[in-house]
């Protein structure tokens, strides 16, 4: 039987992540400084693709692009009360600059609500002003206290965020509803399961009036938050005097949202959720190329078999797929490890039987299996293939999800079930003391939030306390 090259994902998930992160060149981690990697080329044509897919969508309904400064003046960072709290101990702070002590503290931008907002002060006037749409593709930088691990929790990541002003309350909740659109389209294009669940009221992002979070499973159990979007009202345009005159003449403040997309950590969700002991499991449009063509060489018929690599590959690249001839010196074995770790979707072999027989042998990577194509049907083979994967890929990770899913309705069983690795729905009474014992006792279990893309109805009494439950709750293990 032929050995995997990585450790098996489930049982040595760590180890496993580890290797794939060094054995496809796509993360470094001696860079030298603690949570700061490098991200090698391999990664980032992944990453600009992930870009690619939101900022279109983002496009499309209406957002403008912007870059906004790195660096934040403290003031500023200050004048949301709740968000300076949430943040402040989190920041890079800078306090000299060519040798001398700045007048005022700059801290590199944990996230931009700060940043943003005095423009928005300068650049909203009237309503005509409004629906403001705005988001920037940038890093961001916090001191994470905890274990830091590449691209899933570090002090730097890549992101999108949004900042979007509305003159009413209902514009800013429809936004809401649009971006959870956005990342169920982007997600779905990239075959990941995730849950979406608005957080408690002890668990919002800083200075928000309601988050909603969007999390992905890891092989172990544990949920991974990929993007996260914020109804701020007027927390925000209050304290940064964002005003604008109204039809009637009157001065008001626009009510704002942000949405918060983490590439890095949609990265990481790809390599997790669909790679397997081989390497990279990635759909059509996501790999270095789609397909790369490996001609098997025997002595003395090497022309032929080269040639009709080319002619396949003019054929292939017609069609419109990125594809890559490897025609380099390394062994037939060599060259399947090779494309098999980096993920590349399909693989043609072509030896001198497929000459003589007018064939090619194509190997798809999400189910490891070849198959003889006659050469006039391989264009359209392509085709089924390229949906196909991305159904087997998206239906594997929602089966998932699903079998992890657990109800649960007591307390006993929440602990039991906690042991299991298992995402946890249950009656929950919204107090933050049932939260806390829950995290304490189950060893890291917190609650999620109440799920609304497939929203449930309490069944019982809180499973914690036994009072009246408000709502149901996901429980899991964050990583």
């Amino acid at each position: 039987m032929e050995k995997a090259p990585l450790p098996n994902k489930v049982r040595e998930f760590s180890k496993w992540y580890d290797e794939v992160l060094s054995k496809a060149e796509l993360i470094d981690i001696r860079y030298g400084v603690k949570g700061f990697v490098v991200y090698r080329p391999n990664a980032m044509i992944i990453v600009k693709k992930i870009y690619d897919l939101f900022e279109d969508e983002l496009k499309k309904r209406g957002h403008k692009q912007m870059l906004l400064p790195l660096v934040i003046p403290m003031s500023n960072l200050r004048k949301e009360a709740e968000h300076v709290k949430g943040f402040e101990n989190q920041v890079f702070i800078i306090e000299r600059a060519g040798g001398d002590v700045l007048e005022e503290k700059l801290v590199l931008r944990p996230t931009s609500e700060t940043a943003i907002y005095p423009m928005m002060s300068l650049w909203i006037k009237s309503y005509k002003d409004l629906p403001m749409k705005l988001f920037q593709s940038v890093a961001v930088y916090r001191h994470e206290t905890k274990a830091t691990r590449p691209l899933l929790r570090g002090r730097e990541f890549l992101w999108i965020e949004t900042h979007d002003a509305f003159a009413t309350s209902e514009e800013a909740e429809a936004q809401i509803k649009e971006d959870l659109e956005i990342a169920k389209k982007v997600y779905d294009e990239l075959g990941l399961a995730f849950i979406v669940v608005e957080r408690e009221e002890f668990d919002r992002f800083p200075g928000a009036e309601r988050s909603f979070a969007y999390d992905a499973l890891m092989p172990n159990g544990e949920v991974l938050q990929i993007a996260t979007t914020h109804y701020l009202g007027q927390k925000f345009s209050k304290p940064f005097e964002v005003m604008f005159m109204d039809e009637r003449g009157v001065n008001r403040y626009p009510y704002t949202t942000c949405f918060g997309i983490g590439i890095s950590r949609t990265l990481a969700a790809i390599i997790i959720t669909h790679g397997d002991d081989y390497g990279l499991v990635l759909p059509f449009g996501m790999a270095i190329y789609d397909i790369v063509i490996v001609p098997i060489l025997y002595k003395g018929k090497e022309k032929e078999v080269i040639k009709k690599a080319r002619r396949i590959e003019e054929i292939v690249r017609n069609a419109g797929y990125s594809v890559k001839l490897d025609d380099g010196e390394e062994t037939p074995g060599e060259k399947f490890y090779k494309w098999e770790m980096l993920g590349v979707p399909v693989r043609i072999e072509i030896g001198s039987r497929e000459v003589s027989e007018g064939t090619v042998t194509v190997f798809r990577r999400d189910l490891r299996k070849r198959e003889k194509k006659k050469d006039g049907e391989l264009v359209e083979y392509l085709g089924y293939l390229k949906s196909d994967m991305i159904r087997v890929l998206r239906g594997r990770s929602w089966n998932t999800l699903k079998e992890r899913l657990v109800k649960v309705n007591s307390r006993e069983e929440l602990l039991e079930e906690a042991g299991k690795g298992k995402i946890i729905l249950a009656n929950f009474c919204g107090k933050k003391e049932c939260a806390d014992g829950i995290k304490a006792e189950t060893r890291g279990y917190e609650v999620r939030g109440r799920r609304i893309d497939e929203p449930v109805e309490p069944w019982g009494p809180c499973v914690w306390c036994g009072e009246g439950a408000k709502r149901v709750v996901v429980l899991a293990k964050a990583f």
